[in-house]
Order: C-alpha cells, then sequence, then structure tokens
C-alpha cells in the first residue's frame, strides 16, 4: 500500500522540541514501512522522517487564502508524483479539496475541537471514499454532529522508548507535567500536593502571553519553595522519562475538554499513575480506580493521593501496551485504510 502523510506546515517532522502531532506522524511512518508499506510526506522542508518520498509545502504558515491556496495545490502536486492509495492528512482541511479530482481515498485525523458546516460540505463532497478520525470518542462525536463518517483512533506512545518502573520510593513527588497555564490546572495540582502533604515537581513551558504571564506572577511563583513546590522549566524526552518513571502520580487536573493528551499515555506507559478530572478524552484513557482517579475538586484530589497505594503500576503500564501503544494504534490506522480502499467503511 502506498500511504501520502501531510502536516502542517509550520514544525518539522519529527519535531525538534514540542510538537505532538508532528511525533505521531513520524511514528506512523516507521511503523507503516516496518510494515512493508511506502509511505510519501508533505510537510515542513526541515523534515527528516525516514520515508520514501518528501515533499515541502511552499508556504510555511497554515493561516490566510493565499497560503492555503499554494499549500492545496502542493498536495495536489505530491498526489500526482506519489500516486497513493491513500491520503491521510493531519492537516488543513482545505487542502484536501483539490484532491476531489482525482478520487484518491483520503483519511482526514483531527487532534483539537472541531465541528461547523465545512465538515458536512466535505463529508458530502467526499462520499465513500472519504473519513474524519479523532484523537479520541469525545472528538469523533463532536464531529459527527456536525456531519461526515468518523472513527475515533487514539494517539501512541512508543512504550518502546518510556521505561516502566515498577516501584518508586516511598517519598517519590507528585508530577505536573504539561503547559503552564490555566485550563491545565496548575494551581490546583499544587494546592492537592500541600493538602496531601507531597512534594510537586512543575514541568513544561510557560506560554508568553499577558494572561498566562499574570497567571504565573499571582498563583503559581509565590507557592515555590524547594523540596516542597519546585518548577524544574522544559523537558526533553529523556528527561520526561526519568520525570515520570520516578513519580508517585502525575496530577494535570485540567479545567478544559482535553482531546486526548499525550502525557497522560506517557505517564501510564512509566507505570505512573494519574489524576486529573473527568474532562474531554480523561475517561478514555484513565479508568477510574485501574490507573488513578479522575476527580471534581481539590479536596477529592487530595484523599486521591491518599489511595495510590491500591493503584498497579503494572496496571497502568499494561493499559498503555494495549491500547496506546505505536503498534495497536498504526494497526487501526492501517485497518482502516484497508477498509477505505476496499469499500466496506459503514
Amino acid at each position: 500500500m502506498k500511504v501520502l502523510l501531510t502536516v502542517d506546515p509550520e514544525i518539522p517532522v519529527p519535531p525538534p522540541l514540542y510538537g505532538g502531532i508532528e511525533r505521531i506522524v513520524d511514528g506512523i511512518a516507521g511503523e507503516l514501512r516496518a510494515r512493508g508499506h511506502r509511505i510519501g510526506l508533505l510537510a515542513h522542508r526541515d523534515s527528516t522522517c525516514a520515508v520514501d518520498a518528501r515533499y515541502s509545502w511552499p508556504a510555511g504558515c497554515s493561516q490566510g487564502v493565499r497560503n492555503s491556496a499554494r499549500n492545496a495545490a502542493a498536495l495536489l502536486g505530491a498526489a500526482r508524483s506519489f500516486a497513493p492509495d491513500v491520503v491521510h492528512s493531519f492537516s488543513r482541511l482545505a487542502y484536501l479539496l483539490p484532491l476531489l479530482c482525482l478520487r484518491i481515498p483520503a483519511v482526514m485525523s483531527y487532534q483539537r475541537h472541531t465541528g461547523g458546516a465545512k465538515l458536512r460540505l466535505m463529508g458530502a463532497l467526499g462520499g465513500k471514499r472519504f473519513v474524519f478520525t479523532g484523537c479520541s470518542e469525545y472528538i469523533a462525536a463532536m464531529g459527527r454532529a456536525a456531519g461526515g463518517r468518523w472513527r475515533a483512533i487514539p494517539n501512541f506512545v512508543d512504550t518502546d522508548y518510556y521505561r516502566f518502573s515498577a516501584t518508586v520510593a516511598d517519598d517519590a513527588p507528585l508530577v505536573f507535567l504539561s503547559r503552564i497555564e490555566r485550563i491545565k490546572g496548575v494551581h490546583a495540582a499544587i494546592a492537592m500536593a500541600q493538602g496531601a502533604g507531597r512534594r510537586l515537581v512543575i514541568a513544561g513551558n510557560r506560554p508568553d502571553t499577558e494572561q498566562e504571564r499574570e497567571y504565573w506572577n499571582r498563583e503559581i511563583a509565590p507557592q515555590l519553595r524547594p523540596g516542597q513546590v519546585e518548577y524544574c522549566g522544559p523537558v526533553n524526552d529523556a528527561q520526561k522519562n526519568d520525570l515520570l518513571g520516578s513519580a508517585l502520580a502525575m496530577v494535570v487536573p485540567v479545567e478544559w475538554g482535553e482531546p486526548f493528551g499525550i502525557v497522560f499515555a506517557e505517564s501510564l506507559a512509566c507505570g505512573t499513575p494519574v489524576i486529573a478530572t473527568p474532562r474531554g478524552a480523561l475517561p478514555e484513557i484513565v479508568r477510574q480506580g485501574e490507573q488513578g482517579f479522575l476527580v471534581n475538586s481539590v479536596d477529592e484530589g487530595i484523599t486521591a493521593v491518599g489511595r495510590l497505594g491500591g493503584i498497579s503500576r503494572a496496571a497502568c503500564r499494561r493499559r498503555a501496551e494495549d491500547e496506546f501503544s505505536r503498534r495497536v494504534v498504526v494497526g487501526r490506522y492501517e485497518a482502516l485504510y484497508r477498509e477505505l480502499l476496499e469499500g466496506r467503511l459503514e
């Protein structure tokens, strides 16, 4: 099978630092090639992902009518050159419009909140040759309400890379690992750790907006204390592996509808339970009382910390391997491609 993958032009594949979708596409390409498929990639010009054919977007920005027109033409050209059996897009829906004349089956994947008449229109124009996927049932359900055929296929983590830690020290800290912004619930994580009498290590990048700077200065910075609440800054993959593997639990009590949240699956891959809120896709990742706890208040979070001894770290790891490993998730995409090509998709 020949598959042409596309991802937005702003960040290379794989990403040098942050870039969740770009990391996912790199993993999909590698796994599909290992299964014997030929892979083309249309992405940022500095992409180094190992593929059989590489193409670059002419416009390095997704925004604007002119950029969209140029990039849509580039996708049409790449499709004519590579002649794929399937196009799998993680980029903009509008880029796919010119492909309709080629009648190439296409998959459009969403990693963010979605909706609107554009989905219904594209679903109707694409017909049986077109399908949407969402990175969770939460996102897929949101898309179905707008129109088109949808499948929920989760994001994945490299379970070969993330090390399983069967045990941690008695004084192991709690860890907050995400962007340092209000919707991720850093302030609530601090309150839960303090109420439970546990050290909290905060890791992640700080968005440079006035709103988030004020949030940091007013609600986070005054709480920092050596040995109690510590901020270690952004972390790379190796540091993330060590940080999660040595944690009692990851505490990220989000205050918005999380589309998926790869870091939650990364935590489980290390055997580390999760304490979060039942928002967005979290109930699809963490089963209550089995891989952690989904709480609705700081008080419930404090209670959950006290119950972490009843969570099996091996069960957390099994959950990651069975549901969120690259092998399993890419296998679901591969099966979807075949259904689409064979006209079996419902």
